[in-house]
């Protein structure tokens, strides 16, 4: 976003705004779900989490089994407020992207210990929330994208082939709800256009047409993210992007777009020293908490849709590791070169029982991209036979080498 069009939607967030999604932001781990850890969870585990919410929300929430999976598990439907403003959330309709699911865990924890502030009770009485934590539980049971049946829901909007598919578009025709947000974890590698930085967060407003057109809900959703945008950039500035809007005709939130509900995509992406995605989940908590408060009282209309359009677009100029102009040393007598290597984290069961193992994606001329980490290998040796293109390699073996 333009520094200077940042200045101008940011004097418009008044002062309660303001105020909410900074108590928000530093108070989190006074109300962030404490029972769940780590990414790698499955659906008896959220059942247990989602049953002791519900017993700590009180008549606040009501839950509801909106349908089950392929292999039979529950797909759980929570449904909190009275208002008439409808707020559709689903999550993990890919099995292995749970950042969003482990923040509506922290958004409800947050709504049953804090029920009796105003800004609580404003969403809860002029919006109602609609939340599916976890879409496909098959996938989440071998933490893989797709279901069991190997469909990638996100691609099965049309033809409604798996019971996944059919329950989303079930909960949406039902309640009609104005407002949707698709929850969806991207790669960690996505980088904020050319800046090199990284994009924790990636917004999109699907469009519903080849012809990427506007009508009002449309405008409507992007005046959502907008709201979200202005939120976030005070806690993660120059480190949003938009992710790419070309029309998907088989894709859920295109499609949801299309049949009236104002849709906004919400994809976590990467942070440095994050591979838990712990900090991005307080993001998403935090950024959905505010806008509900801002749907709830009108104040993200004033936002217009100029915040989202500044947004730079997702590339993919960023890597896990570079190391830099190292010296590549072949053993058999060919010549040396100079040449930086590039190693993404790769998140792979070990036989040591670890989850992440390096590997060798890119060799040569790097520098035209970036890193969460960079180091010299200036004057260093470095045999090629460890360093060849998706070679397995023990990182901190390998940087040892170079210190």
């Amino acid at each position: 976003m333009k520094p200077f069009t940042f200045l101008l939607v940011f004097a418009m967030l008044t002062t309660a705004d303001a105020q909410f999604s900074q108590q928000l932001f530093d108070s989190y781990d006074s109300y962030r779900y404490p029972d769940i850890s780590s990414r790698r969870f499955k659906h008896a585990e959220l059942m247990t989490h989602l049953a002791a919410l519900q017993t700590r929300l009180g008549g606040l929430a009501t839950m509801e089994e909106a349908g089950r999976s392929a292999e039979g598990r529950s797909i759980n439907l929570l449904r909190l407020g009275t208002g008439k403003t409808k707020v559709f959330l689903w999550s993990q309709m890919h099995g292995d992207e749970p950042t969003a699911t482990m923040a509506l865990l922290d958004l409800l924890h947050y709504i049953a210990l804090r029920r009796e502030t105003p800004e609580v009770k404003a969403i809860l009485k002029q919006t109602t929330l609609l939340i599916i934590p976890m879409l496909n539980p098959d996938g989440a049971e071998r933490f893989q994208r797709r279901t069991s049946q190997g469909i990638d829901m996100n691609r099965d909007a049309l033809r409604l082939q798996t019971p996944e598919a059919r329950v989303l578009k079930s909960v949406r025709d039902t309640y009609q709800p104005e407002i949707g947000f698709n929850l969806h974890d991207q790669d960690p590698r996505y980088s904020v256009g050319d800046t090199g930085g990284v994009a924790v967060i990636s917004l999109l407003t699907p469009a519903y047409n080849t012809e990427k057109s506007d009508n009002a809900v449309r405008t409507r959703a992007k005046k959502v993210a907008s709201a979200l945008t202005v939120t976030l950039e005070r806690f993660v500035k120059g480190h949003l992007a938009k992710y790419d809007d070309t029309f998907e005709p088989r894709a859920f939130g295109d499609n949801i777009q299309k049949w009236g509900t104002s849709v906004v995509l919400i994809e976590s992406g990467g942070w440095k020293n994050d591979p838990e995605k712990m900090f991005i989940r307080k993001l998403n908590c935090v950024g959905l908490l505010s806008v509900f408060h801002a749907v709830a009282d009108g104040s993200y209309e004033k936002f217009g849709t100029a915040p989202y359009e500044a947004i730079p677009m997702n590339t993919k100029n960023l890597y896990d590791i570079i190391i830099e102009k190292a010296t590549v040393v072949f053993p058999d007598g060919r010549p040396p070169l100079v040449a930086d290597i590039a190693i993404n984290k790769e998140e792979v069961r070990q036989p040591d029982g670890t989850w992440w193992k390096g590997r060798v994606v890119d060799f040569g001329d790097l520098s035209v991209f970036s890193a969460h980490d960079v180091y010299s290998g200036l004057g260093k040796s470095i045999d090629a036979s460890i360093v060849e293109m998706g070679d397995i390699v023990n990182v901190e073996e390998l940087l040892e080498k170079i210190r």
